[in-house]
């Protein structure tokens, strides 16, 4: 019987960047990430929904290292996303991440975090016990059968964000690099991050 991780990866589609030997040179879901890598360097999965990144310069789509870098979109975030070292994402940019040695997914809208599991396998076990809501399938697929196929740099960005009462509906979404679509919410996740529910809310929007 193949573990989670196993029959996701069954499931992977092409590989985004060249062979590669990975090594982060720990163990625990590091270590499980650095072989995932290692079998395939990046791929996608039901269709364009999620997203691995590739480790390497050559490839397409997101570069794992430059990825999670302060400059290409995490120093919007104010320091809400430095301890997350993200590894993927869904079609509306949610971070899969590493953070103490737990996988947690990280919400663009307001850096919020929460824990899935303690190892990729339990990764690969939630993204398979709902795909159409945890992988976001359904979405990906109404765009794509609408508008064709996201490139491994595009993503899709809320024109009015789900947190502040956006629909989660094609006429309430957009193509965006995936970076820019991140840095585009960094400013407004600093103004709502921590909010308890009802607060309300006046956004500076530059």
């Amino acid at each position: 019987m193949l573990s989670p991780l196993d029959d996701l990866l069954t499931r992977a589609q092409g590989v985004l960047g060249q062979n590669a030997q990975v090594d982060f040179g720990v163990g625990g879901p590091y270590g499980e990430l650095a072989q995932l890598l290692s079998r395939r360097n990046g791929f996608t999965l039901f269709g364009s929904a999620v997203q691995v990144y590739r480790a390497g310069t050559a490839g397409a789509g997101p570069e794992l290292g430059e990825w999670n870098t302060g400059e290409l979109w995490k120093n919007t975030y104010a320091g809400l996303a430095d301890e997350v070292f993200c590894f993927g994402q869904d079609v509306l940019g949610t971070q899969f991440g590493l953070l103490d040695n737990q996988v947690v997914v990280f919400d663009p809208e307001t850096a919020d975090v929460e824990v899935i599991g303690n190892s990729l396998h339990d990764w690969a076990a939630w993204l398979l016990s709902d795909p159409q809501v945890n992988a976001t399938v359904g979405l990906t697929v109404d765009w794509e059968r609408t508008h064709g196929r996201l490139t491994p740099d595009q993503r899709l960005l809320p024109l009015r964000f789900l947190v502040l009462g956006g629909e989660l509906e094609l006429e309430n979404l957009v193509v965006k690099d995936a970076a820019e679509a991140m840095r585009i919410r960094g400013p407004i996740a600093q103004q709502l991050h921590d909010l308890p529910d009802g607060a309300e809310i006046h956004l500076d929007v530059e």
